[in-house]
């Protein structure tokens, strides 16, 4: 479990949002701004610095994936919020980060005999009868496994913006199309959408290749740290590279904003998972696009400080 800061959690079940230079983080209160790229994010050369987006919602004080933790984002002033997609045995697509229900659910109370758990072995049914929140903390005990469609109707009613992971498509064939499918039906694959308010990523780089060629339109990402001699590859379908923070060097990153990516603009990078103050003002300084945290607070007021008089 995530510790959990008092003081940040009390601030944020106030609606608390950070102030700065005199003005706010851009909220749902106020709406999405208007951005320049087609992923809608202001980049490290921006006025306020690296896009921060609410890993799996505000998951440093909320139980992850859940409506509940985008709905602390929402409140702690952040658009942006990523997920993770799986399916279910009758193909349904949940979001939920690890491939099995055990850490994040009651499920192995609920059904003792259907170890591993596995998200693939249960129907959408079973899996919404689960507490999804009770591991997190006794305030969030009832929370569910949202489905997909749950959870894109949510970020839409909270005119927030989505960075979209296909989690282990080895083990889903066709999910690329399914989950285009889903965010068609939902109303996320208009032009407003696509150009300013969905990215969609994956480790697979396959995944990745799949999506862009059923929707070229879509901004995509991959989850990883190519060799420079192997980024050119990635540029060819993808519009950014997200690698873990210890990974990467400033010279990296330089790389991968010196090349084109599939939709002819220079690429991007946005980095995980950072959730202190010291680590975010180091890959701030490396020239990231944006910082994937469990603490967007955190996260925010560091690389703002930056910009403080």
């Amino acid at each position: 479990m995530y510790v959990r800061p008092a003081a940040a959690a009390a601030a944020a079940f106030l609606g608390f949002t950070l102030t700065v230079l005199g003005g706010t983080t851009s909220s749902a209160a106020t709406g999405p701004s208007s951005p320049a790229s087609p992923a809608g994010a202001t980049g490290a050369a921006g006025l306020l610095g690296p896009v921060v987006y609410a890993h799996r919602g505000a998951s440093a004080y909320a139980p992850e994936n859940t409506l509940d933790a985008i709905d602390l984002a929402m409140r702690l002033g952040f658009d942006w919020v990523e997920n993770d997609v799986q399916r279910t045995k009758d193909g349904e697509l949940v979001v939920v980060h690890d491939d099995t229900l055990a850490r994040t659910t009651d499920v192995e109370q609920a059904f003792p005999d259907r170890g591993p758990w596995r998200v693939k072995d249960f129907t959408a049914a079973e899996i919404a009868t689960l507490d999804a929140g009770s591991w997190f903390g006794e305030e969030f005990a009832g929370a569910r496994v949202p489905t997909l469609r749950e959870y894109l109707d949510r970020v839409q009613r909270n005119q927030q913006r989505l960075l979209l992971e296909i989690k282990k498509p080895e083990l889903y064939p066709g999910i690329e199309q399914e989950t285009l499918q889903v965010l068609d039906e939902a109303g996320w694959l208009d032009a407003d959408h696509v150009q300013r308010r969905l990215v969609v990523q994956s480790f697979s780089a396959d995944s990745v290749r799949i999506v862009h060629g059923l929707r070229p339109d879509l901004v995509t990402a991959f989850l990883g740290t190519p060799t420079v001699a192997d980024l050119p590859k990635y540029a060819e379908f993808t519009d950014r590279i997200n690698p873990w923070h210890t990974t990467i060097s400033t010279d990296w990153v330089a790389a991968v904003h010196g090349l084109l990516g599939a939709h002819g603009k220079a690429m991007e990078v946005d980095t995980w998972i950072v959730d202190d103050a010291a680590t975010a003002r180091k890959v701030q300084g490396m020239g990231v696009d944006g910082i994937i945290t469990n603490a967007p607070d955190v996260v925010q007021e560091a690389v703002l400080g930056a910009f403080a008089y």
